[in-house]
């Protein structure tokens, strides 16, 4: 890969995982919730959801994204669906005492690998990558080496980032009252990227 493609792919990529998504969401909640250093157990549900997808665009399996309009559509809704739980059941949650509903890691990071599998915006950066920057007339193998590491450092990079947000703002939000809506703003934007989401344009088929 050359350096003028290399810098095409990590500026899209810096974008792609740095415009807030539920991925985002997850990691801030999370941070306001139990704190930075349990916050990074989502980093890692996400770098495991990233490397899975690099590993099967490798083998070409992008093709599946770009499935008939029935399959896309029955997912993306599946998807929302998801979303729009995880919302209502951090609006439902936000009075809780924290420190009586402190989960596991494991559970973090299970919550944080589907929140990102199941994301119809990553199911798009990754077809819109490897679709428009791997060129197909270069050898896989000597792409995939700028590919990997570019893609999860810029990718760590930016929910790192996400997760100290998080942690700055539970630290403000000292107050419980101001805890409670801070959380439950964060339930809304689940709510409402899964909506959003849900009734996204199916794409046409080809």
């Amino acid at each position: 890969m050359s350096w003028e493609a290399w810098l095409v792919f990590a500026s899209f990529w810096a974008i792609f995982v740095t415009t807030p998504g539920p991925n985002a969401l997850n990691c801030i909640s999370v941070a306001i919730a139990y704190g930075f250093r349990l916050s990074l157990v989502c980093v890692l549900g996400i770098l495991t959801q990233a490397t899975l997808f690099i590993t099967l665009s490798v083998f070409g399996i992008t093709a599946l994204i770009a499935a008939p309009n029935s399959v896309f559509f029955t997912f993306k809704w599946i998807s929302a669906g998801f979303l729009i739980y995880l919302g209502i059941r951090g609006w439902l949650t936000a009075h809780c005492l924290i420190a009586h509903q402190l989960p596991k890691p494991e559970q973090i990071y299970v919550k944080a690998f589907w929140v990102a599998t199941i994301n119809p915006k990553s199911l798009a950066g990754y077809l819109a990558a490897f679709s428009q920057f791997v060129a197909p007339d270069v050898p896989m193998g000597e792409q995939i080496w700028v590919i990997f590491p570019t893609a999860l450092c810029l990718t760590t990079l930016s929910y790192v980032t996400f997760c100290a947000l998080g942690a700055f703002l539970g630290r403000a939000a000292l107050s419980g009252i101001l805890n409670i809506w801070l959380r439950r703003i964060l339930a809304v934007c689940f709510i409402g990227y899964g909506f959003f989401l849900g009734l996204s344009p199916v794409p046409k088929g080809e």
